[in-house]
């Protein structure tokens, strides 16, 4: 098997949260809404509502949470039956040539008995200097290079654009720094000696993760994702489609028009489509390829818009709750999925109630004493130890924090999802960056500014009331989970002279 620099990191595919911590947490998750929803007088009924909406969202992200990982299912190959030939696909638009080539290379290395190497080189769409470049070198690898002349639908329509030029059964899809382990087509080609089974999911591995602050914590959120909960939806066949990492059957994917065009989450929605078939997915809990993790902020907020503005599109254009077909078990995991991005909404919502009482004294509910703090804190704890629990003590709170300081990139990926108004990304090939990004975190900085004198203005009015105690306990959170985002911005002492790029692809699309 082909090596490298770093240690693969798999703990996260081996644990499972046991499910008296699961009954637990639902149980104390459910017992703080009653006790806030019903037990205190309501105070200002806009606030109230507010938060009633915020708490709703919590207890769906907790249940759903609960539904996907109650019992992970690891598939089994099936027995007998032929392996068959397999396309591979790995899909170029501008990446550095060096790591073009290691993908290439190590994907002819791969131990399969049928395979075709193809590079799917959009660099003339893109208006890449160097794509004649990755042509010379396909000719002097051996490798069939399929350079697109036609403009139109981003990765899917180079994807789409190599289906027509190509014709085994089966089509790995790779991204341009996803190097692939020898084994790869082995361990996953197999599964579809079942029929029905129409694509295959591996987990992505960033084998740069320990390069950074951003790679590690970027890295620490997928491993939640690609650990218990990729698990948990194979037993409900609702597996996500990546985009990268997987192998799907020719046949399934044209049955859906190939990959979508329509979205700039084309994976995402491909894989609902073939869900919606009747198609069964796979996921395969082994890292059997490895890429570059986004070592930037700048990077990190273009690739979660994307995945947010992708995701949330399934909610406002292809909404699985009317999409027959599908399972009620596969309706909710899509909309679970989607839905994440909607917490860029209740993360404001959070942030706002306390600042508001800061400066208006307005409450959503009246406390006198610290009952709602005794009654939240073993919920919160809780349902940190559960996730911490299922990823294998690998989420760390970094990673919580990178989800949760998104919320600004994420309410932008929602406005244009409700608006449906274009989002164009230029094609664009990142090094690490080295700067300030202080631009990125601005509403972090100004959060923090009007906790400090919201603080005073409280004080002053009102003295050190059960309230402001409890309202300044909620905002030093928030801004406890704020800090290392915004420590995310500040300028790195130094770059090396020479280091692996991490090749952050942002596609030229325009959503209508």
């Amino acid at each position: 098997m082909h090596r490298f620099h770093e240690p693969v990191r798999e703990d996260f595919l081996k644990a499972e949260a046991p499910k008296w911590l699961l009954v637990l947490n639902a149980a104390l998750a459910l017992t703080y809404f009653l006790v806030l929803a019903f037990l205190f007088p309501i105070g200002n009924w806009l606030l109230f509502s507010l938060l009633i909406f915020g708490e709703v969202f919590h207890i769906w992200q907790v249940l759903t949470f609960i539904f996907t990982i109650w019992d992970v299912k690891d598939p089994v190959l099936p027995l007998g039956g032929e392996d068959l030939g397999v396309d591979v696909f790995i899909t170029v638009a501008g990446e550095p040539l060096a790591i073009v080539e290691k993908t290439v290379t190590t994907a002819l290395l791969m131990r399969y008995p049928d395979f075709k190497v193809h590079i799917l080189n959009d660099g003339l769409i893109a208006a890449k200097e160097q794509w004649r470049e990755i042509r010379t070198m396909a000719k002097r690898l051996g490798v069939h290079c399929i350079t697109r002349v036609t403009r139109g639908g981003a990765k899917a329509g180079n994807i789409n654009n190599a289906l027509s030029l190509s014709k085994k059964p089966l089509v790995a899809i790779l991204d341009a720094d996803h190097m692939p382990h020898a084994d790869f087509l082995a361990k996953t080609a197999p599964y579809f000696r079942e029929q029905r089974v129409g694509f295959v999911q591996t987990p992505q591995f960033y084998k740069n993760h320990a390069d950074n602050y951003i790679t590690s914590s970027s890295w620490e959120q997928q491993e939640i994702f690609f650990g218990p909960i990729c698990r948990g939806k194979n037993r409900l066949n609702a597996v996500t489609m990546c985009g990268t990492n997987m192998l799907i059957r020719r046949e399934a994917l044209l049955s859906v028009g190939g990959m979508c065009r329509d979205s700039i989450a084309e994976d995402f929605v491909t894989g609902l489509l073939m869900h919606a078939r009747g198609y069964k997915s796979v996921y395969v809990p082994e890292v059997l390829a490895e890429g570059l993790a986004t070592e930037d902020l700048s990077t990190y907020s273009k690739q979660q818009f994307r995945w947010a503005r992708g995701a949330l599109d399934v909610i406002f254009r292809w909404n699985p709750l009317f999409m027959g077909g599908l399972s009620w078990a596969q309706k909710i995991q899509y909309l679970s999925s989607a839905s994440f991005y909607l917490s860029g909404v209740i993360v404001l919502i959070d942030a706002l109630l306390p600042v508001i009482y800061f400066y208006t004294g307005l409450l959503p509910v009246r406390v006198s004493g610290m009952f709602l703090t005794a009654v939240f804190l073993p919920y919160f704890f809780s349902t940190l130890y559960t996730i911490v629990r299922a990823s294998n003590f690998t989420f760390t709170f970094p990673s919580l924090c990178f989800s949760m300081g998104s919320f600004t990139v994420h309410l932008r990926a929602l406005y244009a999802a409700m608006t449906f108004s274009k989002s164009d990304f230029g094609i664009t090939e990142k090094m690490r960056q080295n700067g300030n990004f202080f631009p990125l975190v601005a509403v972090h900085i100004c959060y923090v500014a009007l906790v400090a004198l919201g603080l005073e203005c409280a004080f002053l009015r009102e003295g050190l009331s059960a309230s402001l105690i409890n309202n300044t306990a909620w905002a030093l959170l928030n801004i406890g989970v704020f800090m290392p985002f915004i420590y995310a911005a500040l300028p790195e002492k130094k770059v090396p002279q020479e280091s692996e790029a991490t090749a952050v692809r942002i596609e030229t699309y325009a959503l209508p």
